[in-house]
């Protein structure tokens, strides 16, 4: 499951740098092309931010994770690269 999660948080981090290049770099230079790509992006990135929520507070009980290091795999969800420093730290036994 550790593997899996670990998938995941590169997946969901790729998603979010992804998300965000859509609006930085397209959106001012076309609109046409900002809309389209917007949806399907965002669709992929709203199932991996819920997959990677949900299984961490699956695997808090089997890594015995504390609350503060739970609170900063949950908190680096929402900070651009936060999920690939969790993947690097906190999943090392996968």
């Amino acid at each position: 499951m550790l593997k899996f999660f670990k998938v995941v948080a590169i997946l969901e981090g790729i998603s979010y740098l992804v998300l965000f290049s859509n609006m930085l770099f397209i959106k001012p230079n076309n609109f046409d092309l900002y809309k389209t790509l917007l949806y399907p992006i965002g669709m992929s990135h709203g199932v991996l931010f819920i997959g990677y929520v949900i299984l961490a507070f699956i695997l808090r009980k089997p890594q015995n994770w504390y609350f503060k290091t739970f609170s900063i795999i949950q908190l680096a969800s929402l900070i651009p690269f936060g999920t690939f420093y969790v993947e690097k730290k906190y999943c090392v036994n996968a």
